[in-house]
């Protein structure tokens, strides 16, 4: 391309040829507008305040024909987003079980992206697979998991659940002489997978991508905060003696439980069995000396799936597939081909633990998160969120209607307002229209709920009061009106 036919570009074509001031404006532009949002989260309504209906409408447009202004775009793009952005990262967002992405690991993320690294193979992107491994380590320890486990970093733990058991179902199906991985399911052996009657749906979606189905599972009965009973697990493991994935949950949605993963532990092994933990937040308990007794003999399972934008308040895109067989978890995941580098024993190819060959360097805002926090700065905010979740649920429970029906050991609370299903979603709608705090519904045992998640590092007591005080005002409205 000659002088003549670079200058004849559009503006929006020639700011990509090379790293100019231009570029460097940008991105201060778009961290002002990202420090703006973030300074408003206070303030904002606790939820959007445009619908999907809304932003849909805003967002439409013929394709462009021509480019435009890096800054304009930019502009633009905040402009159009702002209306239906979640206030996902404010201190009273109960709505899910989400951390709110600290600026320590927002920061990280920037230079994540700005570095632009493919942590795909550790010879050709050495410092992210460096850091990926430290965070790896530290992990481990803070979770007290074996040692000797190998740590994926998945998108979050819905892929990371998927890849525990894909190790699951190799290596169950390699000790009676099949190879998984070289001839797939046709033909194979069967499996048994035994799962509590309340477990997460995001493990079915595992079970189904792997080809074992979601509807051919063994269910275990629950206890009433939706624990696996371990009487009923233990005679479900005796019908049968076919090779089997024993699926576990630590902190359930709802109401926090556990099941008793130690025991099932102990009774899977004298069968051909997995455990598997799906752990996406209660897996942290183990990192809190407060709450580590509700994750008691977890060590003892061959899996564990967690993710990092729940309590350790990363940005989303991570999550933690931890197997303590690491060479059941490599034959499950790894991809090789001739352009690759050759790997030597003792080192550790990201790639190898997620089925990515692309993708973002996870480490780095793991290992800052974990560098900034630390052990006893992760056990403090696990124990806070725990106190305010408390907190929360007594002083609910003292008004009248209102009924938590949860043993609040961790960080989730269920209430119930009349006891009516109607009655509920009215409050639950009438606190997302006044968005002083947001709180979402859910169908839990025929009967409808609203949950609070307490998972945000903002969220302070006063928050939580502020909140209560708005929880109750929208039941005493509800009453009001349906007198």
């Amino acid at each position: 391309m000659d002088d003549h036919s670079r200058l004849a570009e559009p503006q929006a074509i020639r700011l990509r040829h090379a790293w100019d001031a231009d570029h460097e404006l940008m991105l201060r532009q778009a961290a002002e507008i990202a420090m703006d949002f973030r300074r408003s989260l206070n303030e904002r309504f606790q939820r959007p305040e445009r619908s999907f209906v809304e932003m849909r409408q805003s967002f439409a447009a013929p394709l462009p024909e021509q480019g435009m202004d890096g800054f304009a775009v930019i502009e633009e793009l905040a402009a159009l987003a702002e209306p239906g952005l979640a206030t996902m990262t404010g201190p009273r967002f109960f709505g899910w079980v989400m951390g709110a992405s600290h600026p320590v690991g927002v920061a990280a993320d920037w230079l994540t992206s700005a570095w632009g690294q493919n942590c795909g193979n550790h010879a050709a992107t050495p410092a992210a697979a460096a850091c990926e491994e430290a965070a790896a380590n530290w992990l481990l320890e803070l979770l007290q998991l074996p040692g000797e486990s190998s740590v994926g970093f998945a998108t979050g733990a819905t892929l990371a659940n998927l890849i525990c058991l894909a190790a699951a179902r190799g290596e169950l199906l390699r000790r009676v002489g099949w190879d998984v991985e070289a001839n797939g399911l046709f033909g194979a052996p069967r499996i048994r997978v035994l799962i509590g009657e309340e477990a997460h749906a995001t493990v079915f979606s595992g079970l189904q991508l792997l080809g074992l189905g979601h509807d051919r599972v063994i269910p275990v009965p629950t206890d009433p905060m939706g624990g696996m009973k371990l009487g009923d697990f233990e005679a479900a493991m005796k019908r049968g003696n076919e090779p089997a994935i024993v699926i576990t949950q630590a902190g359930h949605i709802n109401t926090g439980a556990f099941d008793p993963i130690g025991d099932i532990a102990e009774i899977a092994r004298r069968g051909n069995a997995w455990v598997h933990v799906d752990g996406a937040f209660g897996l942290w308990a183990r990192a809190c000396p407060e709450t580590a007794p509700l994750a008691a003999g977890m060590d003892k399972a061959d899996s564990w799936a967690t993710d990092g934008h729940k309590w350790l308040q990363l940005p989303y895109d991570c999550g933690f597939a931890i197997v303590r067989n690491s060479e059941a978890h490599r034959r499950a995941m790894a991809i090789t081909a001739s352009y690759l580098p050759a790997v030597a024993a003792d080192e550790r190819n990201p790639a190898h633990y997620v089925p990515e060959l692309s993708r973002r360097a996870r480490g780095f805002a793991a290992w800052a998160m974990i560098r900034a926090f630390g052990r006893q700065g992760i056990a403090q905010l696990v124990a806070h969120h725990c106190r305010i979740a408390r907190r929360m649920a007594r002083v609910l429970s003292e008004e009248a209607g209102i009924c938590v029906l949860n043993d609040v050991l961790l960080n989730q609370v269920v209430v119930r307002f009349g006891d009516d299903d109607l009655l509920t979603k009215h409050v639950i709608a009438r606190i997302q229209k006044d968005g002083i705090c947001f709180a979402a519904g859910a169908e839990w045992k025929g009967q409808w709920i609203m949950r609070l998640s307490v998972t945000s590092w903002a969220t302070s007591e006063e928050d939580a009061d502020h909140s209560v005080a708005a929880i109750i005002g929208a039941w005493r409205q509800v009453q009001a009106e349906a007198a």
